[in-house]
This record gives structure tokens, C-alpha cells and sequence, in this order.
């Protein structure tokens, strides 16, 4: 039983601190409630529409329209600037095809995949070298000997295409 009430206690507790602090953020010290104050202090909180761009009909809204008096700036030296500077002939020199031809359909998949050919391309090339030095260590021959047989070979062919 004891625990019951203790919740209770709790719970009013809670209740007056809630209800404290909704009185100190709506600014009243005392705590009585009126309905004429709930109405009042929400007609004053309500934001009041603007109208910059719309003209109201009703007398009550027209004071809130803004008098906007707007003038347009005077573009017709900007517009003769370049109306002038469009009328001058510009020689061009060189024209650069590539930028002028179109574009295959696939240009932009071969610009994605460039730096991922390249880095599989190295490693092509790693692999075939390794494949190179292990056939050269399984036939137990110096890498010299290999060389100058290379060499020999491209002599002797070069001797009888002449």
C-alpha cells in the first residue's frame, strides 16, 4: 500500500511542477486561469499575415498589405552594351574538331573505367613477369645463358633473310 501512495505523491508532485512551469513560460506568477485571458494572450500571439504581393479586398486586411514602391532599374544602357558588343565580329583563329564532333555513346563508361584498366594492367604485366622468372628457374638456366641464346637466334635469322 505504501508504494501506491508513494506513486501518487510522485505523480502530484510531477503535476505541480509541470503546472509550475507552464505558468513561469507563460509569465503569470499567481495561479488562476480565466478564459478571457487564454483568449486575449492568444489573439496577441498569433502572427498577423503580410501581403507583399497581394492586394486585399477587405478594409481589415488592407492594413496589414505592405507599400511597396518599387522601382525598376534603368537597363536600356546595359542592353545597348550588349546589343554593341554582339554586333562586333570575332575572328576565330582555331577551331578545335574534338570539342566540335560528337561524342561516342560509350565515352563516359571508357573515362570510368580508365584508372581501373590501368591498375589491372599493371598487375597483368607483374603476373607475366613472374611467369617469366619461374619458367627460368625450372629449366635451371642462367639468366645469361638465356640472353645470349636470344641473341644468337636473332643473328642467325638475321642471316638468313639475307
Amino acid at each position: 500500500m505504501t508504494s501506491v501512495t508513494s506513486l501518487e505523491d510522485e505523480a502530484r508532485k510531477r503535476k505541480e511542477r509541470l503546472r509550475a512551469l507552464r505558468e513561469k513560460h507563460t509569465g503569470r506568477q499567481d495561479g488562476s486561469h480565466s478564459a478571457m485571458d487564454c483568449d486575449s494572450e492568444t489573439k496577441q500571439k498569433l502572427p498577423r499575415p503580410v501581403f507583399r504581393s497581394y492586394k486585399p479586398q477587405d478594409e481589415k486586411l488592407k492594413e496589414d498589405s505592405m507599400q511597396v514602391d518599387m522601382k525598376r532599374p534603368d537597363v536600356s544602357d546595359k542592353v545597348k552594351d550588349q546589343l554593341e558588343a554582339g554586333k562586333s565580329k570575332h575572328m576565330i583563329e582555331e577551331v578545335d574538331l574534338l570539342n566540335l564532333a560528337p561524342r561516342k555513346p560509350d565515352w563516359d563508361l571508357k573515362r570510368d573505367i580508365a584508372p581501373k584498366l590501368e591498375k589491372l594492367d599493371r598487375h597483368t604485366q607483374r603476373a607475366i613477369a613472374e611467369l617469366i622468372r619461374e619458367r627460368l628457374k625450372a629449366s635451371q638456366e642462367d639468366l645469361a645463358c638465356v640472353v645470349n641464346a636470344s641473341d644468337l637466334m636473332a643473328r642467325v635469322d638475321a642471316e638468313d633473310a639475307d
